[in-house]
């Protein structure tokens, strides 16, 4: 079993900071739900969460790895030690607003990096809040993966962030995305006069649709493909010479999804064959990766969430796999990562709905704050000070990842 060594002084020290804090970091997650920005866009609540962490003495920055509302916050101990970094989410979902929560999710990481900077003195190290733009996808989204490609996890030893939710949890498996557009280029005419003139664009589109159809009968179990038309045309008597889709192509691991790409993108070429169109295929933002969970981590978390009196009711012990996905799981291709669930909700809550949205700035939301800063904090702490425990979460670590990488589907 994982056990912590942080005592109970250390702990009420812990609880008084954040008491002390508490007010300021829920009005700030206030002021985020109250001005909700999607991928690319979040300057506002960027720019709030770098004002709180220059106050709070951190180095920050800015623009990192590509993303022009992405942010890097460092605080260093003159002692040498590891670094810890806490992952830090701010966007919201187009039209409904901070329905998955992010408002409560960057304040949580937040406060927990910021009250363990008087310890980290004292043992050595350096903690990071990287700010992540676009964990809901959109324009440059998905930014984590942003942030592993440029190397901002090469010298960190491990990342922790929690996510509200209805209920307490582990962190969860879930399903890598590689988000694609797809486009054709034909040529117009008049649909009744002079149809034999056109090359039928959405046409092509159609038959992609029809040819993802047919290949879902030979797809492993894990595999969700799903799709819109964003243009078919401007008239009906006009062929059109220019149509757009939009997929999501998800699967259980990176290894899976990377042989569907490639089938997806041969039924794309047929249906440019076809018709006689062009075409254009591939992600619109970053790929996202399917998330290793590793359990002695996850347990830390935990061992330290009953010891502040969380209810064991409130927990929820199933192991689960989302079938959503997280740019989360890319940080966890390289380094030990934990996302755990929060609660903020007595009664359940759908994620992206009118619902989550009320309970991210309700009562229980905004005390959320300092439980999870809590226990992240604690967490954080205990690997800070216990080399060697650090070090079995790493070798875990290593191994799960090994063990995925040669459970990928070679169908």
């Amino acid at each position: 079993m994982t056990t912590s060594t942080i005592s109970t002084n250390r702990s009420s020290l812990l609880k008084e900071a954040i008491q002390e804090r508490l007010p300021e970091y829920q009005a700030l997650a206030l002021d985020i739900h109250q001005h909700p920005e999607v991928s690319n866009y979040e300057f506002y609540s960027s720019a709030a969460l770098i004002r709180q962490l220059e106050k709070e003495g951190f180095t920050v920055e800015k623009e990192v790895a590509g993303h022009r509302t992405g942010f890097a916050a460092s605080y260093r101990s003159d002692k040498p030690g590891p670094t810890i970094a806490f992952l830090a989410e701010f966007d919201a979902l187009p039209g409904i607003g901070h329905a998955c929560g992010h408002n409560l999710f960057g304040t949580y990481s937040v406060l927990a990096a910021s009250i363990i900077k008087k310890q980290i003195d004292e043992i050595g190290g350096e903690i990071r809040v990287y700010g992540t733009p676009g964990e809901e996808g959109g324009e440059n989204g998905s930014a984590k993966g942003s942030f592993v490609r440029e190397g901002l996890f090469d010298d960190v030893a491990a990342a922790l962030c929690a996510h509200p939710a209805y209920r307490y949890g582990k962190t969860t498996e879930s399903l890598a995305n590689d988000p694609v557009d797809i486009k054709f280029y034909g040529v117009a005419s008049h649909a009744a006069a002079a149809p034999e003139k056109g090359v039928n664009a959405l046409e092509a589109l159609i038959q992609v649709f029809n040819g993802i159809n047919a290949l879902r009968l030979q797809l492993p179990k894990d595999v969700n493909i799903h799709g819109i038309i964003t243009n078919g045309g401007v008239a009906a008597n006009v062929i059109p010479e220019y149509a757009a889709g939009r997929f999501y192509l998800r699967a259980g691991n990176r290894q899976t999804l990377d042989i569907v790409f490639k089938k997806v993108e041969q039924i794309v070429k047929g249906a440019a064959l076809s018709t006689g169109t062009s075409y254009e295929f591939g992600l619109f933002q970053n790929a996202v990766d399917h998330m290793i969970p590793t359990p002695s981590f996850d347990e830390l978390f935990f061992t330290h969430a009953k010891a502040a009196g969380v209810p064991e009711t409130e927990i929820d012990v199933t192991e689960k796999t989302s079938l959503g996905s997280s740019d989360v799981g890319n940080v966890s291709q390289v380094i030990p990562t934990i996302q755990p669930t929060i609660s903020i909700s007595d009664e359940y809550i759908a994620g992206h709905s009118e619902e989550f949205k009320a309970a991210a700035k309700s009562e229980k939301g905004l005390a959320s704050i300092a439980i999870a800063a809590e226990l992240l904090a604690a967490t954080a702490l205990d690997l800070f000070e216990q080399p060697a425990l650090l070090t079995k979460i790493q070798e875990e670590h290593q191994q799960l990842l090994e063990k995925s990488q040669l459970t990928g589907s070679t169908f």
